[in-house]
């Protein structure tokens, strides 16, 4: 029998990223990756995240919250994730103020209507914390580059850990480049020991960005929070834009504000519920 076999799931996004809710806080147990996988197949139940809720371990917590991706590794931030499992217990406790923990930090989220605002935390810039092969002076601009030697498409990405690691390259147009393409050699570059997830942006003004993103672990996707709140802090912090921004990705649009008091990225946007059920062997079957 599989180890997630008739347990009950929600199926919901943000912004179209997709993401499967698997409250297991009534019989705590691992997620395995082969039946992440399995589960994220096309004809199964596709998704880009799980966010898997574990008992709290801080007094004050709804939950402890893992978050898988869909090829079964497990990473360390999902903004999109984050929304949609503070909808989640708000609907269970009817609660709009709701703080989980993560092996990132807490995730203290706001519901006013339509609206979920998350706190995503400190960024951090320093070469060994997001992390980097090895030392790099400025992580505004690192040397890293994509295409031709002669004539690279991409160039000296900004990167930053916001829970993840992320390199986010500056480009005239988002959807003149192919990031299919690009997306799964930059990932594993040996330059980011962790793999990274790799984004486009593209300035519209000094309060608005473009985005596309290439996610670690997951592919393209329509939505992706975590890096949002990166590019919106790599921007700031070379002076392309100020430090509340609408970042607008294929999915729709996200409010990134680096509040200046204490530099935590307070990131505004919807989630919403699709379905539920619950997972059965034929789910499950092939798991590999």
């Amino acid at each position: 029998m599989a180890a997630l076999e008739n347990r009950p799931f929600v199926k919901m996004n943000g912004l179209g990223n997709e993401i499967v809710v698997l409250d297991l806080r009534d019989a705590p147990l691992a997620v395995p990756p082969e039946e992440a996988r399995a589960l994220a197949r096309p004809d199964v139940l596709p998704f880009d995240q799980i966010m898997a809720l574990y008992p709290p371990t801080t007094e004050g917590t709804s939950a402890f919250v893992r978050i898988i991706n869909s090829d079964g590794s497990e990473s360390g931030a999902c903004g999109n994730g984050t929304r949609c499992i503070a909808l989640y217990e708000a609907g269970r406790t009817g609660r709009d103020h709701l703080l989980f923990e993560s092996v990132a930090g807490l995730l203290d989220c706001r519901i006013a209507g339509a609206a979920i605002t998350a706190d995503m935390g400190v960024p951090r810039f320093g070469w060994a914390d997001i992390p980097l092969a090895g030392p790099v002076a400025d992580t505004r601009a690192i040397e890293l580059q994509a295409g031709p030697a002669e004539a690279p498409v991409l160039r000296a990405p900004s990167v930053v850990n916001v829970g993840n690691p992320h390199a986010i390259f500056w480009v005239e147009d988002i959807d003149a480049v192919d990031l299919a393409h690009y997306g799964p050699e930059l990932e594993h570059h040996p330059i980011f020991p962790a793999r990274a997830n790799i984004s486009l942006a593209q300035i519209v003004g000094a309060d608005h960005i473009r985005l596309k993103v290439w996610e670690r672990g997951v592919g393209l996707t329509r939505a992706c929070g975590s890096a949002a709140c990166a590019t919106a802090v790599a921007a700031a912090r070379l002076g392309l834009t100020g430090r509340r921004v609408t970042v607008t990705l294929p999915g729709g649009d996200l409010v990134i504000d680096w509040r200046v008091s204490d530099d935590h990225m307070l990131m505004t946007g919807p989630a919403e519920f699709e379905f539920d059920g619950q997972l059965s062997a034929a789910m499950l079957a092939g798991a590999a």
